[in-house]
């Protein structure tokens, strides 16, 4: 089985994330960029991209520089390659965009490109990626709703209601107005817990966006504890490794960053010189499966919890879903609980939370079927 064609399909919804953040849930991404793979099988791989969509496009469509290794196109890359070979392929693009690549939109298109592959085996021989990468520990993963923040306590107070109401037993609030105001934030945070209550898991995402010295996030942080969050995600900036040592040093919550950290290297550097507890690689970012099989096993090798960070859409919620059957010790599953087309109307079947718990898909591949009439609806390019 061949390459024949890898292609980045742009959609665009007709909404936009930022008519509501800050105050009511969040729409949802404006434009999404799509991997698509055929081959000479009549199996195709799909993969969704958290990245500039436009830019991935050009990645992918770039001409071939010959001989010359490192500013290469990623379509000439991959164009008549075997797809079940991923852990070469995975290098073949490495080295390919390194001039112009080793991190940012061309790690993430490489983790496209990795997903979709991933996908097209497991059409192949008709089994679940979780089979796959070597284990099925789990059919099921619990969820947390992850969610904006409210402006108002008594806004964050109704919206923990309502997903406590649909089942689900953990919620991340962020972003949104986090971050603006210190008092605000923790009497926010107040107001989440007492909706709550003491058996729901409360997690914070305090926002990476918003700048903080080691010292003040210590500060917000011991703020915050009182209310037992089960984490706070990404208080400093993704690159500041020695101000979470410190962070992580000083207090008793447990400090979690990594969804915009790439490959095993970069996640080694997050755990040996940052010191953080939880590790949260986004397969559409750190480098697809390919990577993020090497990623559970640093976390297995360092004693780290590992919950993966997915926001985009139902396809990339399903490829994580596989990880976290993957892993010997998974502790939760991101769900966006967002209502935009392009993360609710992607897949044939969307995913559901059943009683706070998402299923892990048992279909080939990534387990769930994209819907060819919601691309044709929303493509742009």
């Amino acid at each position: 089985m061949k390459i024949t064609n890898v292609e980045v399909i742009i959609l665009e919804s007709p909404g936009s994330y930022e008519a509501t953040a800050g105050a009511e849930e969040a729409y949802g991404i404006k434009h999404l960029g799509l991997i698509k793979i055929e081959t000479d099988g009549n199996i195709t791989g799909y993969a969704d991209l958290e990245t500039q969509p436009h830019v991935a496009k050009a990645i992918v469509d770039a001409p071939s520089e010959g001989a010359v290794p490192g500013f290469q196109g990623l379509r000439s890359v991959l164009l008549g390659e075997d797809p079940l070979e991923v852990e070469r392929l995975w290098h073949k693009m490495y080295m390919a965009s390194v001039y112009y690549g080793r991190r940012g939109a061309a790690m993430q298109v490489i983790s496209g490109v990795d997903i979709a592959l991933w996908d097209i085996i497991g059409k192949r021989v008709g089994q679940p990626i979780y089979k796959l990468l070597g284990a099925g520990y789990r059919d099921r993963v619990r969820a947390y709703a992850s969610t904006l923040f409210r402006s108002t306590p008594e806004g964050i107070a109704e919206a923990g209601r309502q997903y406590v109401e649909r089942g689900f037993t953990a919620i991340k609030f962020g972003w949104g107005v986090f971050g603006q105001d210190a008092e605000r934030d923790v009497e926010l945070v107040a107001a989440a817990r007492a909706a709550l209550g003491n058996r729901v898991d409360l997690l914070i995402d305090t926002g990476w966006y918003v700048h903080r010295t080691a010292k003040q996030a210590i500060h917000m942080v011991r703020s915050l504890e009182p209310y037992r969050p089960f984490l706070i995600e990404e208080p400093l900036s993704p690159e500041d490794y020695d101000g979470y040592a410190e962070l992580s040093g000083a207090v008793e919550t447990m400090i979690a960053c990594g969804e915009q950290e790439a490959t095993e290297w970069g996640f080694r550097t997050l755990i040996e010189r940052g010191r953080i507890d939880v590790l949260q690689p986004d397969l559409s970012r750190c480098g697809g499966f390919t990577a993020g099989r090497k990623i559970v096993h640093l976390a297995d090798l360092h004693n780290k919890l590992c919950i993966p960070h997915a926001w985009i859409s139902d396809l990339l919620t399903a490829a994580s879903l596989h990880l976290n059957a993957f892993m010997r010790n998974a502790t939760f599953q991101e769900f966006n609980t967002t209502s935009g087309p392009l993360s609710r109307e992607l897949c044939l079947t969307p995913i559901q939370s059943e009683g706070g718990y998402l299923r892990v898909p048992q279909g080939p591949g990534l387990g769930v079927e994209v819907d060819e009439s919601v691309i044709n609806k929303y493509r742009v390019a």
